[in-house]
């Protein structure tokens, strides 16, 4: 009878020790603060706007695609800094000044008004926003959203279909 739930829990395991695994690097400063470089130029803020490179390995099993989010939680109602989607499975980078995304992969607009990667810019008085960088590991290779959807409806769309998921948060102030 004990030997029964044996099987089950290291199935478990092994399944947490694989999903584990999926890896995020984001190349964007140094002791988890985002580098002046990569902050947003205007607003008052006065960065060079530059994306990061973000890089990934690992992904776990039944991963056909990906998407990239970036978030600020700590703006009032929540910031949308980056949302990108369709990123195909042999993708494993996006290079710091995205240009270009890989080949069928699309910014949805930020909240900024902007479909590409627009960087931190916090007010003046307020603590270190945190800036949460995650990939999402998907059971489909593409989502196939309108480019008008907006970010909180591409993440319940993303959350359907997510078999793994990796994060990195950063923090940057004013």
């Amino acid at each position: 009878m004990t030997r029964m739930w044996i099987l089950p829990l290291l199935l478990a395991v092994a399944g947490t020790v694989h999903a584990a695994s999926f890896s995020l690097h984001v190349d964007a400063g140094t002791q988890g603060h985002v580098a002046q470089q990569f902050a947003y130029d205007a607003s008052g803020c006065h960065g060079d706007n530059v994306s990061p490179a973000i890089s990934w390995s690992d992904a776990p099993e039944g991963t056909r695609g990906f998407a990239l989010t970036v978030y600020d939680p700590d703006a009032e109602g929540g910031w949308w800094h980056w949302v990108v989607l369709d990123i195909p499975l042999v993708a494993h980078e996006i290079k710091q000044g995205a240009e270009e995304l890989p080949p069928g992969a699309y910014a949805l607009d930020n909240s900024f008004g902007h479909a590409r990667w627009d960087g931190p810019c916090p007010p003046k008085a307020d603590p270190p926003h945190h800036y949460v960088f995650t990939l999402y590991a998907l059971d489909m290779p593409t989502l196939a959203l309108p480019e008008d959807t907006s970010p909180a409806q591409a993440k319940a769309a993303i959350a359907e279909h997510t078999v793994g998921k990796a994060s990195v948060t950063l923090t940057y102030d004013r």
